[in-house]
């Protein structure tokens, strides 16, 4: 094992200690939230480190990344199963190299995307080319930030039932990103979150919104504290500097 490889080990050791940690401040159990690796500014070869660690999951937020990165490990004998998703903005235009590809696709940020999305799958499944319909997150932009995509909390309320209606996707919960340098905002954000899908679940009891994408490097053991079953980590997974504070 390489001195990195063993830097990535350690360092998965001790943020799956304060995972179950703060899952368990909370109540919850300690398979209640998966780590998710965001693999994003790294190359296969940390990816493969990663593997080694022990990560099952990772994240991309390009397309021509994600298909880089799977055909980089596609030549790898032995390797366990492994997921990625898209987490990132995706352009209409990338649909067709992400349907098939990603698992879960974070970032349905409009109608106009859900729309697009589920039409794409649509077509791949009457061909037989997608064997079901493409799991999504909605991202909301719960915090309101300029600067960040997503539903506001009201056009998501407002979009509801024409999402329910796209055939070529499966909503299986919300997604957010918190502002970042004030933990406390940052826990507002994902109290909001939480807060909105319990809302929407008690308004159309069959929806599945199980899946609650939120916390990143800086604001994890918050995001689980308040209901993450997802969180995404870059710089505190790949870079053995990264400070966790």
């Amino acid at each position: 094992m390489s001195g990195y490889e063993e830097q990535i080990k350690r360092r998965r050791e001790e943020i799956v200690a304060r995972v179950e940690a703060a899952l368990e401040r909370s109540g919850r159990s300690h398979d209640a939230a998966r780590i998710m690796a965001v693999s994003k500014t790294v190359d296969v070869p940390e990816v493969l480190a990663a593997i080694s660690a022990g990560y099952r999951l990772f994240g991309e937020n390009r397309p021509q990344e994600l298909v880089r990165k799977l055909e980089g490990l596609a030549g790898e004998a032995n390797l366990p199963e492994v997921r990625f998703d898209m987490i990132g903005n995706l352009q209409t235009n990338k649909i067709n190299a992400v349907l098939g590809r990603a698992c879960c696709i974070h970032s349905i940020s409009s109608l106009h995307l859900a729309r697009a999305v589920s039409s794409r799958a649509e077509r791949r499944m009457a061909s037989g080319e997608l064997a079901a319909a493409q799991d999504v997150l909605l991202e909301v932009n719960v915090s309101g930030e300029a600067s960040k995509s997503g539903f506001s909390p009201d056009e998501l309320r407002a979009g509801l039932d024409e999402l329910r209606s796209y055939r070529g996707i499966h909503v299986i919960g919300l997604m957010t990103m918190a502002p970042q340098g004030d933990k406390n905002i940052a826990r507002k954000t994902f109290v909001g979150l939480r807060e909105l899908r319990d809302e929407l679940v008690a308004r159309c009891p069959e929806l599945e919104l199980g899946e609650l994408s939120c916390g990143m490097s800086e604001d994890f053991e918050e995001a689980l504290e308040e209901g993450s079953t997802l969180v995404r980590l870059g710089r505190v997974v790949f870079s053995p500097s990264f400070e966790l504070k």
